[in-house]
């Protein structure tokens, strides 16, 4: 396996714009820090809101030429690049477990997961269809088409480095649009090195563009209040998914929003309990629970609820924390000492409440940003930690007693991106399919996330889809002609 020296070195340090790598105009800098020991690994370019345009200038230029461009050859470029990416997955993985924190194990399993969306799409860019057919009056045939909807803005956040852009570039480039990508201060040098990627591969210059920047408002702004820009795409807090879509809504831009979750891992009496705590190991500790699908709430059933705790406790006593690179991790630092202050607020609390720690519970001390993982039990209504997306190793229990309960508790939130149900009755996995207000669901498993299927939420998680056969539409504008038939 390649060294963490030898990678960092093959990283760009640069704005990638127009096909070159090239410095910031004020030549300004900013820091990548390894979460894990908050020491330096790369010091890269920070752009400013003129080299944010130049950006959005180069995706304008290159606009025509690839919408005019054969989807056969688009979807080759993509597949090459999904063959690349798979033969560089050691560096990927290195790569992000260095900058974001997550044990190797994982982040070999995000390399796999988010080069998926570029072998999906490559096969969906030359499946855009249209229609064709007599009007009902007979009086012409009408065409409809489906159109490249133009120059893209992308905003990816830190906690899925590679998925979250290759998830929004993917689609964009087989529909034929043009795209500007801004990755996460915290954890860019992993879309650095996917251009790099695309690059190898032959893409076009100028069908993605990549800047890095310490200025986020700043260089966005210019790009969204753009005539030029016709979409934007933001993965990341709701809050500043708000503020976007009202900048947004000048320009009248077409957005797809992933925002905030509040997942509810429900589990009733009846559920198989071995693997209700099986799933939720994954669906919270997935990531060092830093992923907006992990499992915020676990509403339980009062009659298994002990049983659950005792189960998912011994599990969770038995993680090993520390550094990513480190043989047999399970829990990587969070990103950094504002998400562990975060972790242990919440906790405490839910203790203040009338919550008891089974496990974990506190800071670990020394260098990097740790939290030990951690399980509450008996969380009282009115805890923060059940209306707070907690975005760290903290699995948090409250009960219930009916199936009404159950319901209302997990729709108890603004948010609704996922949820996840344990129960072996049928009919009942059914019903919470229609009454639970989420976007998505597990019914019996506790990971949904596929390339193949529509991710995103509702209410305040979100607009838009993101994979599946709906995620290229969202890259796609309708249009419409009428041929008289004499």
């Amino acid at each position: 396996m390649i060294s963490e020296s030898d990678l960092l070195a093959q990283v760009p340090t640069q704005l990638f714009i127009g096909g070159e790598w090239v410095d910031a105009a004020a030549e300004e800098t900013l820091d990548v820090h390894d979460p894990a020991t908050n020491k330096v690994l790369a010091t890269i370019a920070s752009a400013r809101a003129d080299d944010a345009v130049r950006a959005l200038d180069a995706a304008v230029a290159a606009k025509d030429e690839w919408a005019a461009t054969a989807p056969r050859v688009r979807a080759e470029l993509l597949r090459s690049a999904f063959e690349l990416v798979k033969e560089r997955t050691d560096e990927f993985a290195l790569l992000m477990t260095l900058e974001m924190g997550k044990p190797l194990a994982e982040a070999r399993g995000e390399v796999a997961y988010g080069n998926e969306f570029l072998r999906w799409f490559s096969e969906e860019a030359v499946r855009i269809t249209g229609r064709y057919g007599l009007n009902p009056e007979g009086t012409g045939r009408m065409v409809v088409a489906q159109r490249p909807v133009g120059p893209c803005f992308f905003i990816t956040p830190w906690n899925f480095p590679l998925a979250m852009a290759t998830r929004k570039i993917a689609p964009a480039l087989a529909a034929g649009c043009t795209v500007v990508v801004k990755p996460a201060e915290l954890t860019p040098l992993t879309t650095l090195y996917l251009a790099k990627t695309f690059q190898d591969v032959g893409l076009p210059a100028g069908v993605i563009n990549v800047f890095t920047t310490h200025f986020s408002r700043e260089t966005s702004a210019p790009i969204i209040s753009d005539p030029r820009l016709r979409k934007l795409s933001f993965t990341g807090s709701t809050e500043v998914g708000q503020k976007l879509i009202a900048q947004a809504s000048e320009r009248v831009l077409r957005v797809s929003m992933e925002l905030g979750g509040n997942a509810p891992f429900v589990v009733f009496e009846d559920a198989d309990l071995d693997a209700a705590v099986e799933g939720a190991m994954a669906a919270k500790f997935r990531n060092i629970g830093q992923a907006c699908t992990a499992a915020n709430r676990f509403i339980v059933h009062s009659s298994v609820a002990d049983e659950f705790a005792r189960k998912v406790t011994e599990r969770v006593s038995a993680m090993k924390v520390g550094r990513g690179t480190d043989e047999g991790v399970n829990i990587g630092p969070l990103i950094d000492d504002r998400a562990v202050e975060t972790s242990r607020d919440l906790v405490a609390d839910a203790v203040a409440k009338g919550a008891r720690v089974l496990t974990g519970g506190s800071a670990v001390d020394g260098e990097g940003s740790f939290f030990e993982p951690t399980v509450v039990a008996d969380v009282q209504p009115g805890s923060q930690i059940l209306t707070t997306e907690i975005f760290g190793p903290v699995l948090a229990i409250a009960t219930f007693d009916t199936e009404d309960e159950g319901v209302a508790l997990a729709n108890d939130t603004d948010y609704g991106l996922v949820s996840y149900v344990y129960t072996r009755d049928l009919a009942r996995g059914h019903r919470m399919i229609d009454r639970l207000e989420t976007g998505m669901m597990g019914l019996n498993v506790g990971v949904v996330s596929n390339a193949a299927a529509p991710f995103g939420g509702v209410k305040l998680s979100g607009l838009g889809r993101e994979g599946g056969l709906e995620g290229i539409h969202e890259y796609l504008s309708t249009k419409y002609t009428l041929i008289p038939t004499t």
